[in-house]
């Protein structure tokens, strides 16, 4: 499996796939052939689709610190296509041909790009369980042994959260006239009571700076990271956690995440939203289980509950915005991640799971196969058709 460290990249939002991606890849061929003044991009699949919706067109001129490019769009291929060719006069620099393949992680046929770099030996939980058995470690020490650095990145990934959220509370007015949607954050920060309202808060400010095209960490998407930003936000600020902790927290839920990642996927264009929510609940589930200390068997328990009660979500975005139906679909999948945790903690006191983490994740990958084009994040289908047909 890949590195944790993959799970949680900064980047600018709305969208790890249409947005974070697409900015590395273009900075990438910024930085081999810096005398390029135009460009011809080709996008496709669901980048094609619903681009516009995720600015992935301004994303691109931003990294490439220019206006003059072609975009071409091809809406009948599967892949989450990223083409690009560069110019200078009469000169031609080499095509590139990439694909955003979920998270905000990349690939390039012409160049090695780190995101592809195997770090862990084991591909699912049943053999890290083995692992751990067999060298009488925790899943903490066998992380940091995997990766030492790691802890170094998660800071800067808090930092950053710390920075996300506390903007996104304090923004007024409309947050976008199409969907005549306007930022709520603030007031539901003001009217809080309980621990419960706070994170909704935390939830809606973390997505909706996400949806302004704002800084943000992926976990493990930035359309589903509004769960682990809020979690991150509530126990540094109202728990008073020091950061060594909330690295511990993360990297217990990287574990959950890549196993998703490595056997299905986390994009919501390969396995629709159950890959982008259901993988931030599992994640948030097993962290959260990992903090109240709970041994091994109910933290797997809790992500398993985590992906297995999210299975068949569609990704239908309105108008190709990562606004409706995703900010209160995170304040959803925030609230089941503390139940998930609460409820496996309870469980296995008196039962034993039947449904062991990896067959459910190889259940998530079956489904995400099975789920409609229109329904895996291209804006075809779902409440997205209902939504124009609505107001044609």
């Amino acid at each position: 499996m890949q590195a944790i460290k993959q799970l949680y990249k900064i980047g600018y939002g709305p969208s790890s796939s249409h947005t974070i991606a697409p900015y590395r890849l273009m900075k990438l061929y910024k930085e081999y052939y810096p005398e390029t003044d135009h460009y011809e991009i080709t996008l496709g699949g669901s980048i094609a689709l619903t681009g516009k919706g995720h600015a992935t067109d301004k994303i691109i001129e931003r990294a490439l610190e220019s206006k003059d490019i072609d975009f071409r769009y091809v809406t009948d291929i599967k892949d989450n296509l990223i083409n690009v060719k560069g110019y200078n006069g009469n000169k031609e620099y080499p095509v590139w041909h990439g694909k955003s393949l979920g998270g905000g992680a990349i690939s390039v046929e012409e160049i090695h790009v780190i995101d592809e770099d195997e770090v862990y030996k084991e591909n699912d939980f049943v053999s890290i369980k083995k692992y751990l058995s067999v060298n009488k470690c925790s899943l903490l020490e066998y992380v940091y042994k995997y990766e030492p650095d790691l802890k170094e990145h998660l800071n800067k990934c808090i930092d950053v959260i710390i920075e996300t959220v506390e903007e996104g509370l304090r923004n007024e007015g409309v947050l976008n006239e199409k969907l005549n949607y306007s930022y709520i954050a603030k007031e539901l920060y003001e009217k809080a009571e309980s621990d419960r309202d706070y994170l909704m808060a935390y939830s809606y400010a973390a997505c909706e700076q996400n949806a302004s095209g704002r800084l943000m960490v992926t976990s493990p998407t930035l359309g589903a990271s509004g769960i682990i930003s809020a979690l991150v936000y509530y126990l540094k600020i109202n728990k008073k956690y020091d950061n060594d902790l909330i690295c511990d927290f993360l990297a217990v839920a990287g574990v959950f995440g890549n196993c998703i990642k490595h056997n299905a996927s986390i994009a919501g264009s390969i396995g629709g939203c159950q890959a982008e929510i259901g993988t931030a609940c599992s994640m948030a589930s097993a962290g959260l289980s990992y903090l109240k200390g709970y041994d091994l068997e109910s933290v797997e328990y809790a992500a398993e509950m985590g992906v297995e009660h999210f299975l068949g979500l569609t990704c239908d975005p309105v108008l190709g915005y990562v606004i409706i139906p995703c900010i209160e679909r995170n304040a959803i999948g925030l609230l089941k991640a503390i139940d998930c945790s609460y409820l496996a903690g309870q469980l296995n006191n008196v039962k034993k799971n039947v449904i062991s983490f990896d067959s459910v994740v190889k259940t998530m990958n079956y489904t995400g196969k099975k789920i409609a084009v229109e329904l895996r994040e291209t804006s075809l289908g779902g409440l997205s058709k209902e939504y124009v047909e609505e107001k044609a």
